[in-house]
């Protein structure tokens, strides 16, 4: 299947850039999203195909416009969902609780 997310190796999308030292994490919430996939996978509640299919279904526009750890943001809440551990409708209000400064 190609997908928007199989560009690589393509003509035409204009150079990559990179940046010298780059860090591996740009934001602090990028690390908690690499170590929560990482249980994803040592709990056997993420087969690789399974990620990659997570992220494949993100809408073409926000995969586009979103750094790279957004697509593994958006895999953890769809193998959340799949596995049962919390629905989008308690996300939501557990986002909404945050946004009001609750805690938990």
């Amino acid at each position: 299947m190609n997908g928007v997310h199989d560009v690589g190796g393509k003509h035409g999308f204009g150079p990559v850039f990179t940046m010298d030292n780059e860090p591996v994490f740009r934001e602090n919430w990028e690390k908690d999203v690499f170590s929560v996939i990482g249980l994803y996978f040592a709990s056997g509640l993420c087969p690789l195909d399974e990620f990659r299919y997570s992220i494949e279904i993100m809408d073409p526009a926000e995969y586009l416009s979103t750094p790279y750890y957004v697509h593994w943001l958006r895999a953890a809440e769809n193998l959340s969902y799949w596995n049962g551990l919390f629905t989008e409708e308690e996300l939501n209000e557990r986002i909404k609780q945050i946004e009001n400064g609750e805690k938990k």
